[in-house]
């Protein structure tokens, strides 16, 4: 009779445990969808799902808790397309290459990871680091950590002496030459075996560097560095694969190539012309701005011996020009995901694009949505995150004050939720 009792109330407690719902009164709701916001709503989540979106405040069972944000304004999770977790921006960095160890990036990796959450990131794309960075994705995932839901590329994939290539600026002895295993490819074989590569690593996706760039230890930041067998031995491979490729491109030509190539997306893209923009927007690519990144770089290069002397010409004319490409793709109507190079500048301040893109011109909710459910298109995961809806993954964050109005409160984050779990309150 006791062993029966005793069945009986964990039986009780199981079922109340997995009926336990989470009541979200919402002062105001921006769902990521409608054109305008809804007020006095109540989401409710249970487990990791939200499953259900009512008007009023609905009151909690008996099992069940409320969380009161009647003052606040509620959106999805904000979504950044474009960061790089295993580094920020020091003075140090180009000599932590040959100081800092694996183990070292991991461990300042799961601070940064953390501040973004904490800043109201719910996901993210890592573009390219060490490896490491695969790595921590599965550190959160596994819940040993607290961080953004992550989607990363691992290795970045260059050509000898591009953007990526990871011995630039090296002496010649410690140069060598680095294969596609390093994310160094030349000619279509070497390029599908790079992809391959990741694959074997456990990445997510594919980032490809396209063009020059600013930061990396090379003269010329716009010249195209793929030529189009490889680009189109690059996209083919990865979508036998199941990857989505990410282009960083400086360079109109070089954005061009990779857009007839097929790519997913273009970061950055500040020369792009009027033959770019119509490519944009005949083959459907998002483009990911970067906007934070470039007004960083070029405060960065004012100061005296922060950068190397070959970046920072590099860094004083692209950086101002990014935000007016921008304006210039928004208003052409090309596709726009949010992203911001975090890493370039300190991990948590990603809200500063939110204000960057709206000064430029962008409608406040087109920059939410940005960072939302055009995001979550982008990733190919538009039918799990991006938006409060029924049946959708229960990424939420809450801010002080009105958004839509005040471009600062995308900085006052007081309620984050990843996957149903509160992490921020």
């Amino acid at each position: 009779m006791k062993k029966i009792c005793l069945l009986a109330i964990l039986g009780f407690l199981t079922c109340c445990a997995k009926a336990q719902k989470t009541y979200i009164w919402c002062g105001t709701l921006i769902d990521g969808i409608s054109a305008e916001p809804n007020k006095n709503v109540t989401v409710v989540v249970e487990g990791n799902t939200i499953i259900g979106i009512e008007s009023g405040y609905l009151q909690p069972g008996v099992h069940d808790k409320a969380i009161d944000l009647k003052t606040k304004t509620v959106t999805p999770g904000w979504m950044d397309m474009h960061v790089h977790l295993e580094e920020e921006t020091n003075p140090a960095r180009y000599l932590e290459r040959f100081t800092l160890n694996p183990a070292d990036l991991a461990f300042r990796s799961v601070h940064y990871a953390d501040a973004t959450l904490m800043a109201g990131f719910t996901t993210v794309r890592d573009l390219g680091g060490t490896g490491v960075n695969i790595a921590l994705r599965n550190a959160i995932n596994k819940g040993l950590i607290t961080g953004p839901r992550i989607y990363t590329a691992g290795k970045a994939i260059a050509t000898t002496g591009g953007h990526a290539d990871p011995t630039n600026g090296y002496r010649k002895d410690l140069m060598g030459d680095p294969s596609p295993a390093e994310g160094v490819a030349n000619g279509p074989d070497e390029c599908r075996k790079a992809v391959r590569q990741r694959y074997k690593e456990g990445s997510d996706l594919i980032k490809i560097t396209a063009t020059g760039g600013v930061l990396s230890m090379a003269k010329n930041g716009k010249n195209p560095q793929f030529f189009d067998d490889e680009l189109e031995a690059i996209v083919q491979t990865a979508r036998d694969y199941g990857f989505r490729v990410a282009v960083h491109a400086h360079g109109a030509e070089g954005m061009k190539r990779a857009i007839r190539a097929g790519v997913n997306s273009i970061e950055h893209g500040t020369f792009m012309d009027d033959e770019a923009i119509r490519l944009f927007l005949q083959y459907g690519t998002w483009y990911v701005p970067t906007i934070t990144a470039g007004m960083s770089v070029a405060d960065s290069a004012k100061i005296p011996g922060y950068y190397p002397a070959v970046v920072v010409p590099k860094a004083m004319e692209t950086g101002p020009l990014i935000q007016n490409t921008f304006a210039k793709a928004y208003k052409a109507g090309v596709k726009i995901a949010f992203g911001t190079d975090a890493g370039v500048y300190q991990h948590g301040k990603n809200w500063l694009e939110f204000g960057y893109m709206i000064d430029a011109g962008m409608k406040p909710m087109d920059a939410i949505k940005a960072a939302t459910i055009n995001a979550a298109d982008l990733l190919g995961e538009k039918d799990r995150l991006g938006s409060i809806e029924k049946g959708k993954l229960a990424d939420i964050v809450a801010v002080d004050g009105d958004p839509l109005k005040d471009t600062k409160v995308f900085g006052k984050v007081v309620f984050v939720m990843k996957d149903g779990h509160i992490y921020k309150q």
